[in-house]
């Protein structure tokens, strides 16, 4: 049987305080998660228990005080910065609430940002093509020249979403992707995200407040006081 897990976090604990001082809360108390390629899970729970930490932790941005890690079989543990910035850079994507779309830049140069790092996957000519074709998708085709500051929130947002996915990542984070837009645009980016989880085979991993949000993924998990907890099925 062909094992088809992509992310794997095992007994994973976080503190920020120093290890000595016992009386401080761990931000995560050993969190246990297995994620198949392909699917798409829902992170929800109240502010400051955890659920961005473990974003954090899951894309490499952070560090576990204990626990194990593993992406693509590979234990992030045991790889130094410069390896885990280029697994971040090939395999996985970010979609922040704070877009940091640069001002100066087209939607289109925003895109293509990621594939200006050395060695990224996409070769040039490819990266044109699917940054093209990507913000067509999302409905931004007649918007490629605009800057961010002619753009509005959801629109600015789904260029984030775009050049998150311009480097064909196997895994794709969002942090609380839709909290500044009205139910209405919410429910559209979800829809939007979950069509984008299923063309492009991407794996799909959202941190939100949002409940229209949370339902339209296949898994639902609530964080709360550092312990995760399964919360729901999506039909």
């Amino acid at each position: 049987m062909i094992d088809r897990t992509l992310l794997k976090l095992s007994d994973v604990t976080k503190r920020y305080a120093p290890v000595e001082e016992a009386a401080a809360p761990d931000v995560l108390r050993g969190v246990s998660l297995s994620i198949v390629a392909g699917e798409s899970l829902a992170i929800t729970g109240p502010s400051g228990s955890g659920k961005s930490t473990l974003l954090n932790i899951m894309g490499t941005l952070d560090a576990p005080t204990s626990g194990r890690v593993v992406l693509e079989g590979q234990d992030l543990a045991g790889m130094d910065e410069t390896q885990q910035a280029r697994l971040r850079n090939e395999q996985i994507g970010f979609v922040f609430q704070l877009h940091h779309l640069l001002p100066q830049c087209t939607a289109y140069e925003n895109v293509l940002i990621p594939t200006l790092v050395h060695g990224h996957r996409v070769r040039e000519e490819d990266a044109d093509v699917r940054a093209r074709r990507l913000l067509e998708r999302v409905g931004l085709g007649t918007r490629l020249r605009h800057r961010p500051g002619q753009l509005s929130g959801g629109e600015q947002l789904r260029v984030a979403v775009v050049r998150a996915m311009i480097n064909e990542p196997r895994l794709l984070l969002a942090d609380e992707p839709t909290g500044s837009l009205d139910a209405g645009s919410a429910k559209r980016l979800a829809d939007l995200l979950v069509e984008l989880n299923r063309e492009e085979a991407i794996t799909l991993i959202v941190v939100t407040h949002s409940v229209v949000v949370a339902e339209r993924m296949q898994r639902r998990f609530e964080m709360r006081d550092g312990l995760l907890t399964a919360a729901g099925t999506s039909t």
